[in-house]
């Protein structure tokens, strides 16, 4: 996209000079129309001959709202053997009067994984990969005024041409996010741009005394003659005030044709988008205009979050010039009840909870995620690591590296100016260290050079050499490293990442996965070990990992990124582990979001600055030893223990972890609580343990 931005940029000539004096205020008109179409749909698990046409008789089918899919259920029990394959989905919409002489299009945020979609029995197209939004124009399919039948078969099942060929979680079938109808003026900015937004903020400088900007429009004339247009880019900051404002007379655009024209904007004094700290946005507002006429045909406003950012192998990342400790979690679209079809409140309950935990960075694994994921990132300050579904295997078809490179296009262009995303990753843990590999990793890091050269691109590495070919194609490598888990010993990761380093001193190094499973209703005191494949996941082992395995990427600052695996558990149909089938039980929090595990406050006690006070072990209610030791984390320099009213002394510590040991509960009843002044408030904590 770069290369071919910078053949259309206009000559200085073309400019109109900015304005000398910006309108106090600016709020973009209401141009483009926006209709959800969630309600109403029916639904048939199955094929179903004839289902396009507008007079088949769906009257025995179920009615389902969007987001939906067919493997809620079935996708988390175990064995295997959920669901994959065809099911079809069926909506009438009246198309208002008003929308006449309108461009008309659907838009789906995601279906799984292949997608046909029809307007009255007129095929529309197909979609292939289940991650990225996609966009049909529909006018010519549309009857303006009548009653009109939406008709989309999709297909879940395995397609040796389409990423990913497998991964370690169930692959949900259905249109399992939004979906939507827009009617936008026939002289627009470009709707079929691989579904981006048209308009792409290109951030040349950002630095505390100024801000410039490339915005680059995509300009589309549907009409059946040429027009001469103009593009005005109003920047505003978060009052809606200006502060930068440009007009650029871009000449004729041909008809049913487009054109890229590019506008280089400069904001003084720029307030900067600073993670955490200050999640700052202004708007980029494109309004295009008719020139013969003086109308505004459309407007396409982009949230635009100015900042700088580097990476070193040695010293880690840089946000706007200071150091930034990039720790989190990694993410995956999937709860109890409605597996991947999450709603708009869920996704929001996510990213509370990472913040809650006080992350300051998310990796969005394994695939392109909800638009509403990185809005959220963006708000909250959350530095995003975005990903391609490419994972574990591949093939080495034509087919199928199109496809990839189709994924990675979606993904950068759908998401381009999202201020949160630095990090593009071209995969994760592919298991083969060949020439077909290598080459299309290399192909795809290429990509993300031609489309995004400021960003960094990135990959997760794992089961392959380390210091091999594959690791090496982007500019940055995450590594899975389970130690204590599923190799080695926890003190094994430490040494691992020094020798790593040692050996690549020049490469960039993030920790890109770790940790281990917990089952909340298994608990052991000082477990060893458990076996990763068995039935027995107590819940006190994974917060032990955790410990040992923050402490030691704590003291590692040359590696910039540190993502536990994973939030939260996570439907995988083909596990049968931790006496949960079909779980994934790695998570933070469990899957159905009732529980925090002990870990979870592990990394709360280290990174958040909220006071906390947090009794582990807390589910082990029912007790058959007497003797226990009791452990509390806690962002506290001291804590003081009462057991049953009476106390059992105070203790310090420098590593956010207190233990009392030899403490001895009484038959029946056992109260235990944890007290701590915290920035002079009193917090405590308090749970009931029955020893019988």
């Amino acid at each position: 996209m770069r290369s071919a931005i910078a053949l259309m940029v206009l000559v200085a000539a073309l400019l109109v000079p900015a304005r000398s004096a910006f309108a106090a205020t600016y709020s973009p008109p209401t141009l483009r129309n926006r209709v959800d179409l969630n309600t109403g749909w029916k639904f048939n698990k199955g094929d179903a001959a004839g289902a396009e046409q507008p007079g088949f008789n769906d009257a025995a089918w179920s009615s389902v709202s969007t987001p939906h899919t067919w493997n809620a259920a079935d996708g988390a029990d175990g064995g295997g053997n959920y669901y994959r394959g065809t099911g079809w989905y069926r909506r009438h919409y009246t198309v208002p009067a008003t929308y006449a002489g309108k461009q008309l299009y659907l838009q789906f945020a995601g279906a799984n994984q292949v997608a046909d979609v029809w307007v009255n029995g007129t095929y529309l197209g197909q979609h292939a990969g289940g991650y990225a939004r996609f966009r049909f124009n529909a006018t010519a399919a549309f009857r303006v005024g009548q009653d009109n039948v939406i008709a989309v078969k999709v297909n879940n099942a395995d397609n040796d041409n389409i990423a990913p060929q497998s991964a370690d979680y169930s692959f949900d079938g259905g249109i399992y996010r939004n979906v939507s109808f827009w009617a936008v003026d026939p002289v627009q900015i470009r709707m079929l741009d691989y579904a981006g937004p048209g308009v792409y903020l290109r951030q040349r400088s950002v630095t505390a005394a100024a801000a410039t900007v490339d915005v680059t429009t995509k300009l589309f004339n549907n009409n059946g003659a040429a027009l001469n247009v103009s593009v005005r880019t109003v920047i505003t900051d978060a009052a809606g005030n200006v502060v930068a404002d440009q007009t650029l007379a871009a000449g004729s655009v041909a008809a049913h044709a487009g054109k890229d024209v590019v506008q280089t904007v400069t904001i003084a004094d720029p307030h900067r988008w600073d993670g955490l700290a200050d999640p700052y946005q202004y708007n980029a507002n494109v309004e295009l205009r008719d020139t013969a006429t003086g109308r505004v045909t459309d407007v396409v406003t982009e949230p635009l979050g100015l900042r700088s950012f580097s990476i070193d192998a040695n010293t880690g990342f840089s946000l706007n010039g200071h150091h930034l400790d990039l720790h989190g979690v990694n993410l995956h679209q999937d709860r109890a009840g409605v597996g991947w079809a999450v709603n708009d409140a869920q996704h929001t309950q996510d990213f509370d909870l990472i913040k809650e935990i006080g992350a300051t960075a998310v990796r969005m694994a394994h695939y392109q995620h909800d638009q509403k994921d990185y809005n959220l990132a963006d708000a909250a300050g959350l530095v995003v690591w975005a990903e391609i579904p490419l994972v574990n295997d591949t093939t080495a078809s034509s087919a199928f590296t199109a496809n990839a490179e189709q994924q990675l296009r979606e993904l950068i262009r759908q998401n381009y100016n999202h201020p949160s995303i630095v990090f593009w990753s071209i995969g994760n843990e592919q298991r083969q260290d060949n020439a077909a590999t290598n080459a299309l990793l290399a192909d795809l890091a290429g990509i993300v050079n031609t489309e995004d050269p400021d960003r960094l691109s990135t990959y997760a590495s794992c089961c392959v050499s380390d210091t091999g070919a594959v690791p090496t194609h982007a500019e940055t490598t995450g590594y899975n490293k389970y130690y204590g888990w599923y190799t080695g010993s926890t003190s094994g990761l430490g040494p691992n990442l020094d020798s790593l380093h040692a050996a690549l001193p020049g490469r960039p190094i993030a920790v890109s996965e770790y940790g281990a499973g917990a089952n909340t209703t298994q608990h052991e005191l000082n477990p060893a070990q458990p076996s990763a494949g068995g039935q027995w996941h107590p819940e006190e082992y994974q917060a032990l990992l955790h410990e040992q395995s923050w402490k030691q990427l704590q003291a590692r600052p040359y590696v910039w990124g540190k993502f536990v695996w994973n939030m939260f558990d996570f439907a995988s149909d083909g596990r049968n582990e931790g006496a949960q089938p079909g779980i994934n039980d790695k998570g933070l929090v469990t899957r159905d979001r009732a529980v925090k595990k002990d870990a979870f406050y592990w990394y709360k006690a280290n990174w958040s600055a909220a006071p906390t006070v947090y009794i582990t072990s807390r589910r082990w209610t029912q007790r058959t030893t007497a003797a226990t030791d009791v452990k509390i984390y806690s962002n506290a320099s001291s804590v003081t223990l009462t057991l049953n009213g009476a106390s059992l002394g105070a203790k310090s510590s420098a590593d956010h972890i207190f233990t009392w040991t030899g403490v001895t509960l009484r038959s029946g009843t056992n109260t235990v609580t944890a007290t701590a002044v915290i920035n002079g408030s009193t917090v405590t904590d308090t749970v009931t343990w029955t020893l019988s």
